[in-house]
């Protein structure tokens, strides 16, 4: 066993093997190397190992070693990588079918290549003597030698992938791919021995995941994603084995989907039930059970009408013939009387069993003592609506056969309409998930019950018919096989009759009076003849003394009733509140174990972390102290063999070994080997020296001796070699001018025949050359002519550009003068509105100006000059409304009206009324007003300053001479700007 420090060097030992031819050595070094326990933590590497292994595997057809890498690697993987795991598979899989696939195709190519070709050809007599031992032709001979083996290898691969993927929770998609992979394979080469297998293996997969609960990353069941996988594996088993014609599989299959179905009690989709039910179908028509293929249409049809939205009329049409002709196929008498109570149980176990398989999940279950039979479903058709749905023909037929009574003509009518449902049928729309309807298989099962009928109606009528008359009648069937149908409906008790095959004739019912059809028809006949004597003699009436007895007997069957009917409700509601109770009970009971198993798996998963790091570090340890004394034993061991040549023992007796003392002991080993090989080296070499030395001078007179030898034969053989050339040459011109003679009689013919070719020649060149110029003046033309319309074409685009671009230019440019005109215009129409607005303003003034002189002229005042309104009274600033200046006012006012003015006022108008400080221009200069200004300071416009420009009052007030805080009689002292 090899061992490697990396992995990386074990994977290009088995490349450089590979290259050299020994596929086994490199799958041994690999196989050796998975297999080893010192590599079991993943790394990538190890991934690259594993296809290679897998790929070597495939190509030397080795399912064991690659059933044991796998499974190794499944270790290394599963709780790190498993996505790893399942590219190795997929990978593994992928190699086995495109091996599997060029096998077939190399074979099928040599079968074509054997073919022959001559018809008339005898076969070579080791053909004939294979042909005849081996008693195969060339086809199965090349498919057992090629195709074979590699189909063999592929189906071992499927087992292999599927028994590694078992149970395991974290690959289920895989595990299902696998499945249905292994599926299609057996399908398309018929294997119906490893289908059967592979569904054996799937089944106990499923079991042993039921059997062992606590098994680690188990799949859960309950989980929808598992569940769906689960059933589609199922189904898609179900539809190859209907589609292999395994029916006893087929039906296997069915069971384990109900038996999974009842282990979650979970329903699967509609469109799942509807396959489920269309396999049924089939399984239960192959076996001949009549009364469940019908069952099953049923449950079909009513699948079908209920979920399916998107089917049509038509389609719905055929489905619901379907399962009245079923209905109607089926045995009309008791299959099972006078059977054995061990028949009659295991056929009523039977019953139930298919009743459970029918009455799947969609309605209540069936009780066990109720039986399936032929009555209760045509009657549940007919209250279900199922008669409305089918063509007029069914319904026709139908009433035939379980209405009418037509002894005679019961065949003749029946016959057409078995003609024209024998044409009806065939394949369904893709809404339907039932891909054909065929309603001619159902009749002769119709024949044998219209004969039946026939039968039955005949007895009830005739006790004794002639042979030739009842064959007459019945135009199905020979009168042999109308026999074997009658001896059958006789075994079961449905019809009574005899047949005289000596007379002739047949013999119906029994004579005797305790029949039961001639004790009917008496007692029809009494009830009759009663009701005719009442009429004819009606009987006196006396007064009933049992009328009186039971006066409130209705009342108190009334009352009964109701007290049934309310106990009846009671118990139902006591049962309905026991399940909701259990279903609490097993959804608590569930939840605790789902809680209870998930802190059980995470305590596993701490305690196997806890393990796995402990064994990990104990594994370290242990393998360095391995490899310590694998070193020393391997030192120790060169050790002794080097003193057992030399004749003494490098270690005592009794001495303790240790590695360090093992290296030492072996450092010097080496130094003193060395140093004795270079002293033999040095002593060897002048041996050598010494020994060449001598041959040398031996060699020198020889080999002179051989040279001058040499020469002299050279020569010898250059003169004869060029007298031999001279007398060729000398043969070779003679034949020459012998030739040349031959061939000078043909000159003259030869020059003509060279002018004349030469001729031929030149004037085909001189024609192509013609052709060629008029060619080449013609394209030059052309371009000449292309260029002029490009450059046309060039020219006119340019100037449609610049004609384009100048409009443009001109557009903008008349944008922007209209642009530059509306400004000016609406500046323009601005100033005006200025100008317009300060006359109005200046005509304001002067009115009010007048105004005020006016009101001082009829008030007596003297006109006083105000100050100018860009110098406010105090600092510079304008004053507020209802400061100091108003009062100002009034105290200097006040002595010119002749007014009280208090002194305060006086005080405060004094000292308010002072000379300002000279206010700065509009360009910032202060004290003496500029020469260069208007003579009445900062003012901006040229009229003298007015009373009205420095105190106005509001023309909102009324009272003049008030101080007050009212707005409207105020002063206001800002400036009018």
């Amino acid at each position: 066993m090899a061992t490697f420090a990396k992995p990386e060097n074990a994977l290009k030992r088995a490349e450089e093997l590979i290259n050299v031819g020994q596929k086994q050595d490199a799958l041994q070094a690999l196989h050796d190397l998975i297999t080893s326990k010192r590599y079991r933590a993943w790394q990538k590497t190890l991934e690259r190992i594993m296809f290679k292994y897998v790929e070597l595997c495939v190509d030397m057809r080795r399912g064991r070693f690659a059933k044991d890498g796998l499974i190794q690697y499944r270790i290394v993987c599963q709780q790190v990588n498993v996505t790893s795991l399942e590219e190795v598979i997929k990978h593994f899989m992928h190699l086995s079918t495109e091996k599997a696939e060029q096998a077939r195709n190399q074979a099928q190519a040599l079968e074509e290549a054997l073919d022959v070709d001559d018809l008339e050809a005898d076969k070579r007599p080791e053909d004939l003597m294979l042909s005849y031992v081996s008693g195969e032709k060339g086809k199965d001979r090349s498919d057992r030698e090629l195709v074979t083996p590699w189909f063999k290898f592929l189906w071992e691969t499927y087992r292999t992938v599927l028994e590694i993927l078992r149970n395991n929770s974290k690959l289920e998609a895989l595990y299902a791919m696998t499945a249905h992979r292994a599926f299609q394979f057996c399908k398309q080469y018929k294997r119906t021995t490893e289908f059967r297998r592979l569904c054996e293996i799937i089944r106990n997969h499923l079991s042993n995941l039921n059997k062992y609960r606590d098994q680690r990353d188990r799949p859960d069941l309950s989980a929808p994603e598992s569940l769906q996988l689960y059933l589609d594996t199922r189904f898609e088993q179900l539809k190859i084995a209907t589609e292999l014609e395994l029916w006893q599989e087929a039906f296997r299959s069915v069971e384990d989907i109900h038996g999974l179905m009842c282990m979650v009690k979970k329903t699967p989709k509609a469109s799942l039930m509807v396959v489920y039910y269309a396999k049924l179908t089939e399984i239960f028509w192959v076996s001949s059970s009549h009364l469940y293929h019908a069952y099953a249409w049923f449950k079909l049809f009513s699948l079908q009408k209920s979920f399916n939205k998107n089917l049509s009329q038509k389609d719905l049409q055929l489905i619901a013939s379907s399962v009245v002709l079923a209905a109607l196929s089926v045995t009309p008498y008791d299959l099972t009387r006078g059977a054995s109570h061990l028949e009659l149980e295991n056929e009523k176990e039977r019953n139930l069993r298919m009743a459970n398989l029918i009455g799947f999940n969609l309605e209540p279950k069936l009780d066990g003592r109720e039986v399936l039979s032929r009555s209760a479903l045509l009657s549940e058709l007919v209250s279900k609506g199922v008669m409305t749905c089918v063509t007029q023909e069914v319904k026709d037929l139908y009433h035939l056969l379980e209405h009418e009574f037509l002894p005679l003509d019961l065949a003749s009518r029946v016959q057409p309409l078995l003609a024209k449902i024998s044409k009806l049928g065939g394949k369904l729309s893709s809404a339907s998930s039932v891909s054909e309807v065929q309603l001619s298989q159902y009749v002769p099962a119709l024949e044998k019950l219209a004969t039946l009928r026939l039968l039955q109606q005949v007895s009830q009528v005739y006790q004794t018919m002639k042979i030739e008359s009842l064959s007459k009648v019945i135009q199905f069937f020979d009168f042999s096989v109308v026999e074997k149908i009658s001896v059958d409906a006789v075994k079961h008790g449905f019809i009574a009759m005899k047949v005289d095959h000596m007379k002739g004739v047949i013999l119906f019912g029994n004579l005797g009076i305790e029949s039961d059809r001639m004790r009917d028809h008496l007692t029809v006949f009494a009830e009759f003849l009663n009701k005719a004597r009442a009429l004819i003699h009606p009987p006196a009436k006396k007064a009933s003394k049992l009328g009186d007895m039971l006066s409130g007997l209705a009342e108190t069957v009334d009352k009964e009733h109701k007290r049934l009917l309310a106990r009846k409700s009671i118990i139902e509601k006591r049962k309905e509140e026991q399940e909701r109770q259990l279903l609490e009970m097993e959804r608590e009971e569930e939840s605790k174990r789902l809680k209870l198993q998930k802190i059980t798996e995470e305590a596993e998963q701490k305690r196997l972390a806890s393990e796995y790091e402990q064994r990990k570090t104990q594994r370290i340890l242990r393998e360095i102290e391995e490899r310590e004394l694998e070193e020393a034993q391997a030192l120790l061991q060169e050790a002794e063999k080097r003193g057992k040549k030399k004749g003494k023992k490098p270690i005592a007796e009794g001495e303790k070994v240790t590695k360090q003392s093992l290296m030492e002991l072996a450092l010097s080993e080496q130094l003193r080997e060395r140093q004795e090989m270079e002293k033999k080296l040095q002593k060897l070499a002048k041996t050598m020296d010494y020994l060449e030395r001598a041959k040398r001078e031996e060699a020198a007179p020889l080999i002179e001796a051989a040279f001058q030898q040499r020469l002299v034969e050279e020569k010898a053989f250059h003169e004869h070699e060029q007298q031999q050339e001279i007398e060729v040459s000398r043969q070779r011109h003679d034949g020459d001018l012998r030739e040349k003679n031959r061939l000078v009689r043909m000159l003259d013919k030869k020059m003509i025949f060279q002018e004349r070719v030469m001729n031929r020649r030149q004037a085909e060149y001189s024609r192509l050359r013609a052709e060629r110029e008029e060619r080449i003046s013609q394209i030059i033309q052309s371009r000449k002519q292309e260029r002029e319309a490009k450059r046309k074409m060039l020219f006119y685009l340019r100037s449609e550009e610049e004609r384009m671009k100048k409009a443009r230019e001109e557009e903008e440019a008349r944008k922007r003068e209209e642009a530059e005109r509306r400004r000016k215009e609406e500046a323009e129409r601005r100033a005006k509105l200025d100008e317009i607005a300060e006359k109005q303003r200046q005509r304001e003034r002067e009115l009010e100006e007048k105004e005020k002189l006016r009101r001082e002229a009829l008030l007596g005042r003297p006109t006083e000059v105000p100050p100018k309104p860009s110098e406010p009274p105090t600092g510079g600033r304008p004053l507020e409304p209802g400061s100091a200046a108003p009062a100002a006012a009034a105290a200097a006012a006040a002595p010119a009206s002749g007014k009280y003015v208090p002194k305060f006022r006086r005080e405060r108008g004094e000292s308010a009324v002072q000379v300002p400080p000279p206010e700065p221009d509009r360009w910032g200069s202060r004290g003496a007003p500029n020469p260069e200004s208007d003579r009445w300071g900062s003012r901006q416009d040229d009229r003298p300053p007015q009373p009205s420009d420095r105190w106005r009052r509001d023309d909102r007030g009324s009272s003049f001479g008030s101080g007050g805080g009212s707005r409207s009689s105020t002063w206001s002292s800002s400036p009018r700007r």
